[in-house]
Order: C-alpha cells, then structure tokens, then sequence
C-alpha cells in the first residue's frame, strides 16, 4: 500500500472536515471531474485529428445497487495514465483539471470547473471504500485505484474495456447522527443532481424507477425502469436575453424560489471586465410569510460554471436588497471554496457591489418609467428600503433616498422627497412632515389643518420606522425636515410672535398652575397660533418627538422614554376665555377642565390616559351642571 504524498491523516481530515461541512457535495465533486475529464478530451479532439469523438455521444451515468451499497460515477472522457492516476489521486490538492487550465490559459474556449485537486476526496465523507477505474484515451492499459482513507492506496492493473473513468463509492452504514443510506437512494440522487449540477453541460443518466400506468390498463399500474436524463445542462441565464421569453423566466423562478405568482420584474445582466459573471435576478410580487422575521434567509444562489457553490450567498446582497431573489454564476470563483474564503474573496466583492448598484439602478428606473408597478414595490419592500437608510448610522442614505415615497396631503398620493421639493416656493425651506397610524388619522391632526390652510405641503408617516428614517436623513437638496408636532414651526410673522410672547407672559401664572394640575406631566403649556379649529393639542421639544416615544415604549424591552411634551391651547378658541375666566373665579373647575383638555390632548395624539376613570367623571360632572 502506497501512502499520499500529503501530510497523510491530518491532512486528509482537515480537509474533509474543515473545507467541507456539508456532506452531501460529495456528488456535486465528482460529477464536477467528471465533467472536466469529458471538457478535456472534446477539447483536445478539436485540436488533434486523431481523437474521434462524437459529442452527442458524451455523458455521465450514475448507478445505485441498494444491495451491496454501492454508487457509482461514471465517464466517457479522457481517462488516466497510471502516472497521472499516481500524480492526481496519489497527492492531495494536486489538480489535474488545474495543471490542464494552466497549460491552455491562452486558449479563451476552455472552462474547467475543479482547480483546487481536493473535490475528490470529499467522498471519503460519505464513503468506507473508494475504488476508481480508469483507462486513458488512446491507450490499451487500465488501472485500479483503492483507497480506504487515510491509511493510503494501491494502484493495480485491471481491465476496462472503454476510456474513461469509473468511480465506485461503499457507502457508509448509518449512524445516530447521519443516514449515509440516502445517498443509496434514487430519489435523493435525483434531488442533488438538480440542486448542484442541473446545468452541467453533459447528459448526466442513471437508471430509474417510475410508477407507470400499464398499457391496455385503465386502473392497474406497474413499476418501469428507464434511463432518464436528470439534469436540464443549458442555464437559462446563459442563453441569449432576445430568446428568453416572459413564460421561461415565470416558470424558472417559480420552479427554482417555490412561489406561486410571476415575480415583478426580471433583472437578467452578463458582465465582462476584471470579473466576469453573469447574473439573473428576481424581484417577487410579494413578500415571503417569513419576510420580516428572523427566520427569513437572503442571499443569491452562487454557481461556478453552472456548478452550485452556495445556495444562498448572503454577501452577495446588502440587506435592504434582501428581497432579491436569483443566481451568479462565474467563471472566476473556484469550485472549491469555503463560506469563510467567499468572504474575503475580492472577486466576490466586486461582484456583489456592481449587483447593488444594477438592482438600485432598474428599481430607480421602474420609479421613473412605470410609477403603477414601481408603488406596488414599495408597498411590498419599502419598509426594507427604510431600514436601509436607518441602519448602519444612515452609511447608505444617499443611496436609497430617492427610492422611499410618502403620502403627500397636497397631491393626495405617494411622492419622492425630489418630487416634494420640486412643488415647493422658492422662499420654502422646510419639508413638513406629520406622524400617525392611518393618513386619515394624520389629516384629523390639529395641527396638521393650520399648516395645510397655508399651502404647505406635508407628508405623512404611518410606518413605526419612518420618523426614525427622517432624523437620520436630517436634510435632503439642503431643506430641513420639520414634525409639525414639534415645538417651534416658526410660521408666524415677526408682529405675530411678539403679539403671542406678550400674551403667554401675562398669563404666565395661569398656565404654571396647569401644570401643577397635571402633576408636571407636561414641560410646559401655553398659547399658539398653529392651531386653527381645534381648542388644543401637544408638542414636542427636543430629540425624542411624542411619536418615536410611542414606537420606542411599544417595543418588547426595558427601556421606556418620554418625550417632552407641551400643551398647547388655541388662543382663538372660545376655550382660552373660558380658562381665563374660571382661573379668576373658579379653581375647582379650572382643575377638572385642565385635566380634560389634556386628555383630550393626549387621545388625539394617540397616548393613553392614565387614569380615564377620573377623567370621564369629570366629563360627566361638567355635562349635569
């Protein structure tokens, strides 16, 4: 027995139990050489008249015999000198397909899927026993190669009567933590084949068993063995885009993503340069069940040559274009790689960043070119675009601005932030905004009918994320953003708020004992002229506005902020004269209409009551005199 010419045992379980955690690759490996040694012998035919080979005549066939738990690869292409089976098999990370590449680098029509000489040894996974028979093309000798793992192997001659390579796995017996017996079944081959190597360009065949109807028979049906085809070889991402039609690309992501309807729209790119690649991707007409969980996965299939690396690449997509579904595939990634090495791949990075910039790219487009299709989008995602401009410290703001859309109360209809602006005044140097749970909700607002009275226009938030999304942005096109609910709106002319400041001082004492009324709960109260009909209403002061105190309190955590809140009284309402008036004569029922008009206050900004007993007996109270 020979021993590897590697690092023998140590190396050998790194490899398998490091590089590899999912066992089931095996499959997807060693059809992988085998479709480089067919690669390798079509190839050489074209340049050498001698090799006659008919392309239509190449594959791979699989076997199962359940019995003697065995699986067997098999290929009609270039096969192995008994040098080469030595140099390939006998050294660990010794690629033949790699050596191959290197020879040919001029030659732009080769493609060879393995590179790194490892992929082979992933059988011993799933394997006790690894016998492979090969017979190179041109030759009269074949050769046995035996391995048990890690002890070494034997190579002998044998007999084979075509070119090519057979591999013959024993497969393991079944454990507590794994049922080896799977891959012994057709149904799970016929499952991997698909998962990891539909589009290997070559009929990939094996025989199985289908429940047929027998003929003649209208109700009896018979067990029929046949040879199938069980990959579809020709990606449809790499076709011709003009040749696709609408129905392909339907049934291709509903097949491939499980969804029941179309998706939205087709992103279907091919890029040349520093990384080549090409990519198909999908952006669904809804959002999965599980979208906005935790259990929801992104990430973008990853494939080498038509090969399978990864089934959802998570680094090939920013997480506010986490809906995007489909595929990579490029040349320029190995085969051969760990999740851990994807990371630091720079080819990778490349590739990802070019697709976030393509997937911004089609989604402004749509926004611009069709609006219906584009709105129907973000009532599906937008909150994931949202969430991009908010995390990461707003990194990505300027990137996702111009793609989030808002009610608008002048236009009656989702707008952009450009849109907004451009139906603005010259002299105008704020965008309004205004927070709530429905926009009807918003448009009852006191104080959102003053502002709308003077021809502003405002937008309205009804998302838990949206005002946090506006703090972060702070400015767009040099315009501040500004809740109507806060403080200072800064609306009134220059006689206005003198007239306004002389009248707050002179009842200074009035509003003091409001608040002690109201037990400090409000940093201040006073007259405004933001209010048209309504008798009163609360603002904000400060950082935390009354509807981010609500969002941040509604959370499942400890933490519970207040905002500071002012309560406001309309100095036009009937109501000012009458609290001028019971503060003069009447404490008692000064105390119960403070109390009320706070309430009041507070039902209309959606906060609770903490005690609504209290308050509804002095409704009563006041109602029977």
């Amino acid at each position: 027995m020979k021993q590897f010419k590697a690092e023998s045992k140590r190396l050998l379980d790194l490899m398998i139990n490091s590089i590899y955690t999912n066992k089931e690759i095996f499959l997807r490996e060693l059809i992988s050489n085998a479709s480089d040694a067919i690669d390798k012998l079509y190839y050489n035919s074209l340049t050498d008249k001698k090799i006659k080979v008919n392309k239509k005549d190449l594959c791979i066939k699989l076997n199962i015999d359940k019995d003697n738990r065995l699986l067997t690869i098999s290929d009609n292409g270039i096969g192995m000198t008994k040098e080469e089976l030595e140099n390939n098999l006998g050294m660990i990370a010794n690629s033949g397909s790699l050596k191959f590449k290197e020879e040919n680098e001029s030659k732009k029509d080769i493609d060879i899927i393995g590179q790194f000489g490892v992929g082979f040894y992933s059988s011993f996974m799933v394997s006790d026993k690894v016998e492979v028979v090969t017979k190179a093309y041109g030759t009269d000798k074949a050769y046995k190669w035996t391995s048990k793992g890690v002890e070494g192997y034997n190579i002998t001659e044998t007999s084979k009567d075509d070119y090519g390579t057979t591999i013959t796995l024993k497969i393991k017996e079944d454990s507590d933590e794994f049922t080896y017996s799977d891959f012994i079944d057709s149904y799970t081959i016929e499952s991997l084949v698909k998962k990891y190597s539909d589009y290997i360009r070559y009929p990939i065949k094996m025989n199985v068993t289908r429940r047929e109807l027998k003929k003649g028979s209208d109700n009896e049906y018979e067990d029929v063995t046949k040879e199938e085809i069980l990959n579809s070889m020709i990606p449809l991402w790499k076709k011709n885009k003009s040749k696709i039609k609408e129905e392909e690309y339907n049934s291709f992501y509903q097949s491939k993503f499980y969804d029941y309807q179309d998706p939205l729209k087709v992103i279907h790119t091919s890029v040349e340069g520093m990384t080549s690649y090409k990519s198909l991707l999908f952006i669904p007409s809804h959002a999965p069940y599980d979208y906005y969980s935790k259990e929801y996965e992104k990430g973008l299939a990853l494939y080498s040559n038509g090969v399978l690396i990864m089934d959802k690449c998570s680094d090939l997509l920013p997480d506010y274009f986490g809906f995007v579904k489909g595929l990579v595939d490029s040349d320029d990634l190995s085969l051969n790689i760990s999740r851990e090495m994807l990371q630091q791949d720079r080819q990778l990075k490349l590739i990802a960043s070019n697709i976030e910039k393509k997937i911004k790219n089609e989604l402004a487009d749509m926004l611009k070119s069709d609006r219906d299709l584009y709105e129907k989008f973000f009532k599906e995602f937008g909150m994931q675009l949202k969430m991009g401009i908010y995390n990461d410290y707003g990194m990505h703001k300027d990137e996702l601005q111009d793609l989030i859309l808002f009610h608008s109360s002048k236009e009656g209809k989702l707008i952009t932030f450009k849109e907004y602006v451009s139906g603005m005044n010259k002299d105008d140097e704020n965008i309004y905004y205004a927070c709530g749970e429905t926009i009807d909700k918003i448009d009852m607002l006191p104080q959102v009918e003053k502002i709308k009275d003077k021809g502003y226009n405002i937008l309205y938030l009804t998302e838990y994320i949206d005002e946090f999304v506006i703090k972060t942005l702070m400015q767009y096109d040099g315009k501040n953003f500004i809740n109507v609910c806060e403080n200072d709106l800064n609306l009134d002319s220059e006689e206005e708020k003198e007239s306004l400041k002389k009248l707050n001082e002179d009842n200074k004492d009035m509003f003091n004992l409001m608040k002690e009324n109201l037990n400090n709960e409000v940093a201040d109260v006073r007259f405004t002229h933001r209010l048209k009909n309504h008798p009163v209403c609360l603002v904000s002061e400060g950082p935390v506005s009354i509807e981010m105190q609500k969002v941040i309190n509604a959370m499942p955590t400890d933490e519970n902020i207040n905002a500071k809140i002012i309560l406001e009284i309309n100095d036009s309402h009937p109501i000012a004269d009458k609290l001028k008036k019971l503060y003069k004569e009447d404490k008692e029922k000064f105390e119960s209409y403070t109390k009320i008009l706070y309430s009041q206050a507070r039902l209309i900004e959606g906060l609770s009551i903490d005690n609504p007993t209290e308050v509804s007996n002095l409704i009563c109270e006041l109602l029977s005199k």
